[in-house]
């Protein structure tokens, strides 16, 4: 109303004082130390995010805060996000595609169910195949991983899902990596594991075969878990027009963020890169 009214008369009519008013006043003006403080930290927010690709929220925004010397509260973080407009990966359900084991190649046990957790790399990998739209087409994708630090250790594209694909997945981890004899590699039954190359290979690298059980998606959980993270952070916020595309795109993903920079829940928030550096 003061701009119909002089400061004076209204503060008469409501029996406000001059002076508290005009303290008042100043206070929504210059923000207070709190709402400072609050800036600062939104801005670090920003950049963190901005540098997790848009997909970390308010507890990984958290720990990497916590690793500069910063400790706040969750709640104050998700506060400031929201003020911000900022979130993290996009919700959704990613559906776990079961593998056609439809074939009479050999199977081998379920050796990972009776393994011990490792406790340095190359000890037990696990891998697994997936696919991407690509226009009115597939891009397939193979991947291992190594189940001690969660690193990818292994990769391949290919518009063809069949033994090639793995194997040169396989050639990829067995060059980088170089590990010792009786590793144990764990996959599903799909044909592509189970074929006579793919075997040969294994046992000339001196790898131990383990397979899923039947039908059963969870006992290769940790490669499911990488999937869904690979679809919801990145392959379901694009549109690939073109295979090129999609393989620089999953390229860079793979080994300049997940593998170096994104920070893992299950390795006290570390990238699998640090995990592997700090902890051996």
């Amino acid at each position: 109303m003061k701009t119909n009214h002089s400061i004076p008369v209204l503060c008469a009519t409501f029996d406000v004082s001059a002076s508290g008013y005009y303290d008042w006043h100043k206070r929504l003006t210059i923000p207070g130390p709190r709402a400072r403080q609050d800036q600062a930290l939104a801005q670090q927010i920003k950049t963190i995010h901005t540098n997790s690709r848009q997909t970390y929220g308010s507890p990984r925004l958290v720990m990497e805060l916590r690793k500069k010397g910063a400790r706040h509260g969750r709640n104050r973080i998700a506060r400031i996000m929201q003020e911000q407009g900022l979130c993290g990966r996009p919700k959704g359900r990613y559906r776990v595609q079961t593998t056609d084991s439809n074939h009479d190649e050999p199977i081998s046990p379920n050796r990972l169910a009776e393994a011990p957790k490792p406790n340095a790399p190359n000890q037990i990998w696990v891998g697994d195949i997936t696919y991407i739209k690509v226009g009115q087409y597939w891009l397939y994708l193979a991947a291992i991983l190594d189940l001690y630090s969660r690193k990818i250790v292994g990769w391949a594209m290919s518009e063809r899902i069949d033994a090639d694909l793995i194997l040169n997945a396989l050639s990829m981890a067995l060059l980088h990596r170089q590990p010792p004899a009786n590793l144990l590699f764990h996959s599903d039954r799909g044909a592509q594991y189970a074929s006579a190359h793919y075997r040969h290979a294994l046992a000339q690298a001196g790898l131990i075969a383990s397979m899923s059980r039947r039908g059963n998606c969870y006992d290769n959980a940790a490669m499911e878990s990488f999937w869904s993270t690979l679809k919801m952070e990145m392959v379901y916020r694009r549109v690939f027009l073109s295979h090129t595309q999609a393989r620089s795109e999953i390229f860079d993903y793979i080994e300049t963020f997940y593998n170096r920079q994104r920070s893992h829940s299950a390795l006290n928030y570390q990238s699998p890169f640090d995990f592997e550096r700090i902890n051996n």
